[in-house]
């Protein structure tokens, strides 16, 4: 039987499969995370019919007479460039801007993902449409991520005052000069809130803090602290451990707290302090946002914003390697390299919260693919019908 009849069989299934490609990237055209693949094609055997020769001294060399037997395939590729972003607004829809996948563990296995439309499940596991739990990268280790709707902050008591701002060196003021009286916020052990007023007043060298507690009778001193500015280090020192706050009416044992002037300057001309306790009331869980590198930050009733955990990003070297399992999900393969996984950031992409990554297949790419694809086609089927027409030929010598 003649080659060409043969070649051309294995260019009408090369074909086969590059149309099957091409229309499974269109089938996938809106499907977020979706990374389109991508045939190529080699030449096969070749038989040779005279070997190559070299030059001599009465004649030059001869090239090999060889004659190809087809074409197979060389490569089916999955093209993992990034594709574009779509607003969507809804803050559990994650889209990366890198090269990270998201981690998504079921039973022992480990699945990876850059379609990021995730859920919360009864148990309040963040887990993708397939009830596959997402992963956060804690301590090093792999963890499922939990968000309690329910959630309650305890208070936690008032137990330093962090004071930052600047102050002008008080020789500089005119006498009588204080600042005007703010207020700040503490709590007590019992979980209850005070409002105290409080000013900086400067005296002679130093400068002295009054609080004063509005809600205690009206005879009660206000607590003054000195503070002073040592030139040296630039630092300010208040020269006590703790500050007693029980003189101004808020119960003994539950007052205690310490000051901070690390952030306290000497500069500028005028008085540009303020106070920041901490310690807060209870408050229960309002609301939840996730940042660009993938942290989950809770934001309580009380003003409180507590990170609830932070999303695990994988790497791999080769991501073209990874493995498709379906359900816009790869799987780790011999040739894709080890996970290496940790959290956004640091080469593995940042994290857009309310956007999901479109697919990237480009339809007008494929359509033109496909006209070639099919053109290439029927140019092989016209090889074949012409080796046939001359079997034909040869078998008409008989009559």
């Amino acid at each position: 039987m003649l080659r060409s009849m043969y070649s051309g069989i294995s260019g009408l299934k090369n074909f086969q499969t590059k149309l099957d490609v091409i229309g499974n990237n269109i089938a996938n055209v809106n499907t977020f995370g979706y990374k389109k693949g991508r045939v190529t094609f080699k030449d096969t055997m070749n038989q040779t019919i005279a070997g190559a020769s070299a030059a001599q001294a009465n004649r030059g060399g001869k090239n090999p007479m060889q004659v190809g037997l087809g074409s197979t395939i060389a490569s089916i590729d999955t093209v993992d460039t990034q594709s574009s972003l779509q607003t969507t607004g809804r803050p559990l829809d994650l889209g990366i801007s890198g090269d990270g996948y998201f981690v998504l563990k079921q039973g022992t296995a480990l699945f990876y993902t850059r379609a990021g439309n995730f859920y919360i499940d009864d148990n309040g596991n963040l887990v993708n449409g397939d009830g596959m739990k997402v992963q956060q990268f804690k301590n090093g280790l792999l963890d499922d991520i939990v968000v309690n709707v329910n959630a309650t902050l305890p208070a936690t008591s008032t137990k330093k005052f962090y004071i930052e701002g600047d102050l002008p060196d008080p020789s500089t003021l005119a006498a009588g000069v204080a600042s005007a009286v703010q207020q700040m916020k503490i709590v007590d052990t019992n979980g209850v809130e005070h409002t105290l007023d409080y000013q900086f007043k400067p005296n002679g060298t130093d400068w002295d803090i009054v609080i004063t507690n509005q809600s205690a009778p009206p005879d009660t001193e206000p607590v003054t602290i000195k503070i002073t500015y040592d030139a040296t280090t630039k630092q300010f020192d208040d020269g006590n451990d703790s500050i007693d706050l029980t003189s101004i009416g808020l119960a003994a044992g539950e007052t205690e707290v310490t000051l901070d002037l690390s952030k306290l300057r000497q500069q500028g001309t005028s008085i540009a302090a303020i106070t920041n306790p901490d310690g807060n009331v209870p408050g229960s869980l309002e609301s939840f946002n996730i940042g660009q590198l993938g942290e989950i930050n809770g934001v309580y009733s009380n003003g409180q914003v507590v990170q609830l955990g932070q999303l695990a990003l994988a790497k791999f070297s080769n991501s073209s390697g990874l493995t498709k399992a379906g359900n816009n999900l790869f799987q780790e393969s011999i040739n894709s390299g080890t996970a290496n996984i940790n959290v956004a950031g640091n080469g593995r992409g940042t994290i857009a919260s309310g956007a999901l990554e479109m697919s990237n297949v480009d339809l007008s790419e494929e359509f033109t693919e496909m006209i070639t694809a099919q053109r290439g086609f029927q140019a092989n089927t016209r090889i074949i019908t012409t080796s046939d027409e001359i079997l034909q030929e040869l078998v008409n010598l008989k009559r």
